[in-house]
């Protein structure tokens, strides 16, 4: 018997644990113990037997010891490999060489069963983050920790990412969920029935416990039944009460969106529900209540991916935001197939051991927390972003990422990267390429395909406001507008056929959503600064192009010259060119006539030095002729503009012209009528003193004359000066400080505007503008009086001086110089043009009065104006209150005015 015993497996094992160590066979004992559990137990290596996570491992390994060249190579050579088919076990090959490269002096950092997994409770800093790439870097080769490698590979599924690159680079690994544990308990839910009563054994980890152990060989039978109750698995017991394991299977499904036995989808009231039937306590009842709303959560979400992602009109951005969706419902699949793995492993063991790592309720309710807070985060952000798409969609989505919760936040970053790839990809393609490739209306910049070319600047693109991201402010917008409407301006208006690439240097676009997270992150800026360098170097190029083939700038001189009555001598010379013709019937004139004359004066002043392509463009222009017009009411100067140039002078640009000529023309006339009166009275004074008759009415003459001559001289001091002049001085700054077409657009129309404006031609100074007509009326009312009064008197004159002739030459013949009945008719003749006097007098008077009323109101209008410069004015056409003391109301106005300045200046 004793034979028996020395040659019985436990002895000759521990002898040989003797041997080996060198101890006695009390010294040795934890030894023998763990010998005895290597025997009994399976130690095959508990991993699948695929290549590619061995390779995948390895590759992890290289780049741990940042031999990032190595782990190309590998990849290259195994690649190789693959396509060769020499080797059939390339698996077996590749796990020996790992085994080979692990070093046995450090522990080991696998997981080697679920228990150890799910036994620990969550890190905090274990959070879900974003990834890229579509696979770890690195997974578990057991089974065990394959799965324990899955559920820690996976950003969003609320445990820690295993070599997945976040925004900010890749994610530490928390070393407590890698570092492997010894198993706790007796029995483990993944190992043979040899190996869990290898484990049974009384285990001692420290010196100190040898001492306590008995002498005497252990035995060798199986080990006595534990304290820990063992009992079936199964759905309910006798009394009908589910138990909690049922509860757990059913919220795996749930978690789903699928029914389980116990716990269904309730359509009235829109939430999961325990059947009222079933028998549970209140806790598990409670617990059961919150884990189903992940179910509830995940069907929100899926339930709008499945919806937006097959519409096509939802457009490429809405696509993307599906697909950010469908990636974080993946990583919450994944973390589901990770628990029903561990579900099956205890499943398959008939039995459940009540042990730290099987799976309950208050377990799921702390691993699920995470995922919890994201799916919540989801269906938020789904019904925040209901029925919007493009721009809109990704403002909505950066709105939600305003919040102090880091991991939210990362969350909503890395969606909103996924997001704002399309639109970021079309404002590159626009701002380098100037094309415009939005099928769905996503992007911000608009384009009308039915605008013709002339009106492309102004008309064909334009911004949707409300498809402009918030993370686009409206500056960088319109900059983005002007960047692509100048390239396609040079090409199809100017005909330039500069590549895109010469005009400005394309910067790297976001290739991918790594890249668009990347410029998210630095919005003022990387972002700005390419946004700027492409608005500045487009800009320019664009500016030097109408500037130096199509000379912008020397046109807007030429408006100023001609059309403005800026060139002096070139006016004045085709006023006295064109009266003979104008003073004629409006219907009696030829345009051919007077492109002839326009010609002529151009010819004869400075204008002929001005660039021929500039003269070629200066024409005569009739105007519509009304009943009564004479040459003067329908003359006009005309410029003629087409292609880029038509850009800047419009259409509306153009009449805005022509009703600020025509105001001028005739204010020019006035100066020159009045000049022909002025004259008319100079030559005549000498005349017509042997007239005395004449005196009072001819002194009323001039009296009046200097009046319109006082008025008309202020009038074009204000016209010239203070409105042309200062617009025109206004405006060419601008124009060489102009940064873009747009502001040089911008000048030209506010310069068009303030001279409208200040020349009374708006539709706020109507009744002032009605005043000055009917002042100008006066005018060439009293040219034609004193032309008729002169031509009266001249021909009175010239009858005297006729008798007092005949007269003289009679006395010289011996004769007498006049009969009684010449004389008598003479007497009579000087008589009756004597009476004509006072009807002259008469006639002076009330044109001068209509006159004065006519400037009195004038001046009450201009002391009412909101414009200062009209209210000066008025001061310099009554300076001497000359009118101020006939109108009563224009006393209280200027005092009124007066009043005003001095509150002003204290």
């Amino acid at each position: 018997m004793a034979t028996l015993d020395q040659k019985s497996p436990n002895v000759l094992l521990q002898s040989l644990c003797c041997r080996i160590t060198g101890k006695s066979e009390a010294e040795v004992a934890h030894q023998f113990q763990y010998a005895v559990r290597v025997i009994g137990s399976n130690y095959a290596p508990s991993i699948e037997r695929d290549e590619f996570l061995v390779s995948e491992k390895i590759k992890k390994e290289l780049l741990k010891q940042r031999r990032e060249a190595d782990a190309a190579l590998f990849s290259e050579l195994h690649r190789k490999l693959q396509t060769q088919g020499v080797l059939k076990h390339r698996w077996s090959v590749l796990y020996l060489l790992l085994s080979l490269s692990e070093d046995p002096r450090k522990p080991s950092s696998r997981v080697g069963n679920y228990g150890a997994l799910f036994a620990q409770a969550l890190q905090r800093d274990a959070h879900s983050t974003p990834f890229y790439c579509t696979r770890p870097q690195s997974l578990a080769l057991g089974y065990g920790e394959r799965s324990a490698g899955l559920s820690a590979s996976m950003g969003t599924s609320g445990i820690s990412s295993l070599g997945v690159y976040t925004l900010n680079g890749p994610t530490p690994t928390p070393q407590s969920l890698l570092a492997g544990q010894p198993p706790q308990s007796a029995a483990g839910g993944g190992q043979p029935l040899g190996s869990r009563l290898a484990w049974a054994l009384p285990v001692s980890s420290s010196p100190s416990s040898a001492q306590v152990l008995p002498t005497t060989r252990p035995p060798l039978g199986p080990p006595a039944p534990s304290a820990r109750a063992v009992r079936p698995r199964r759905d309910g017991d006798a009394a009908g009460e589910v138990n909690e394991a049922a509860l757990v299977r059913d919220i795996l499904y749930v978690f789903q969106g699928i029914d389980g036995k116990f716990i269904k989808m309730n359509g009235q009231d829109n939430c999961y529900k325990i059947d009222s039937k079933v028998v549970l306590c209140k806790s598990l009842r409670d617990t059961s209540s919150r884990l189903a709303e992940l179910g509830w959560l995940h069907n929100k979400v899926r339930k709008y991916t499945d919806a937006r992602s097959l519409d096509r009109a939802f457009g490429l951005v809405g696509q993307s935001f599906c697909s950010s969706l469908h990636q974080e419902l993946k990583e919450y699949y994944r973390l589901l197939s990770v628990l029903h793995s561990q579900l099956q492993v205890e499943d398959e063991q008939g039995v459940i051991v009540c042990t730290e790592s099987s799976l309950t309720l208050r377990r799921l309710l702390v691993w699920m927390y995470d995922p919890k807070v994201r799916l919540k985060t989801l269906a938020a952000l789904v019904d925040f972003c209901q029925g919007r798409k493009g721009g809109e969609l990704a403002s909505a989505v950066h709105a939600y990422g305003k919040t102090g919760d880091p991991q939210m936040r990362a969350l909503v970053q890395h969606i909103l990267s996924l997001v704002s790839h399309p639109i970021l990809n079309f404002l590159y393609r626009w701002i380098y390429d100037g094309e415009l490739e939005d099928t769905y209306h996503e992007f911000f910049v608009a384009s009308d395909p039915n605008v013709k070319t002339d009106r492309l600047w102004h008309d064909k693109y334009s911004l949707r406001k409300s498809m402009i991201p918030s993370f686009i402010t409206m500056d960088q917008a319109r900059k983005v507008l002007l960047i692509g409407k100048s390239i396609n301006f040079l090409h199809q208006v100017c005909h330039d056929r500069t590549p895109p690439g010469k005009i400005t240097s394309a910067s790297k676009s976001a290739d991918t959503p790594k890249d668009a997270a990347e410029l998210l992150s630095d919005l003022e800026g990387a972002f700005q600064e390419k946004i700027d360098a492409a608005y500045f170097d487009t800009s320019k190029y664009l500016l030097d192009v109408l500037n130096r083939n199509y000379l912008l700038l020397e046109h807007l001189q030429a408006m100023r010259r001609y059309l403005l009555l800026g060139q002096g001598d070139f006016i004045r010379h085709l006023m006295d060119l064109l009266k003979p013709e104008l003073v004629r019937p409006a219907t009696t004139l030829y345009q051919h006539n007077l492109t002839g004359i326009l010609e002529t004066a151009v010819r004869a002043t400075n204008a002929q030095y001005d660039n021929a392509e500039i003269l070629k463009r200066l024409d005569v222009r009739l105007l519509e002729v009304s009943p009564g017009d004479t040459g003067w009411d329908v003359f006009s100067l005309d410029y003629h503009v087409d292609g880029p140039i038509a850009t800047v002078f419009t259409r509306e640009c153009m009449g805005h012209y022509l009703r600020v000529f025509n105001f001028l023309w005739r204010a020019k006339r006035m100066e020159y009528t009045l000049t022909d009166i002025w004259k008319g009275q100079m030559c005549n004074a000498k005349l017509l003193k042997t007239m005395p008759e004449l005196s009072g009415v001819l002194h009323q003459c001039h009296i009046l004359a200097s009046e319109m001559v006082h008025f008309i001289h202020q009038m074009q001091y204000y016209i010239t000066f203070e409105v042309l002049e200062c617009s025109w001085d206004e405006l060419w700054n601008k124009v060489q400080q102009a940064q873009d077409l747009d502001h040089i657009i911008a000048a030209h129309d506010v310069f068009l505007d303030t001279i409208i404006s200040r020349c009374l031609l708006d539709n706020n100074s109507r009744s002032l503008l009605n005043q000055l007509r009917a002042i100008f009326d006066q005018i060439i009312e009293f040219q034609s009086a004193q032309d008729s009064l002169y031509r009266s008197a001249l021909e009175e004159l010239a009858l005297r001086l006729q008798f007092e002739e005949k007269k003289k030459q009679r006395e010289e013949e011996g004769q007498w110089g006049v009969t009684a009945e010449q004389e008598a008719e003479e007497k009579k003749r000087i008589q009756d043009f004597q009476e004509t006097i006072p009807k002259m007098r008469s006639q002076l008077r009330i044109l001068t009065h209509f006159y004065q009323s006519i400037v009195q109101q004038f001046l009450v209008l201009l002391m009412t104006s909101s414009d200062e410069s009209l209210r000066f004015l008025s001061f310099r056409l009554d300076f001497n209150e000359h009118y101020r003391a006939r109108e009563p109301r224009l006393r209280a106005s200027l005092g009124v005015s007066r009043g005003r300045r001095l509150s002003n200046i204290i």
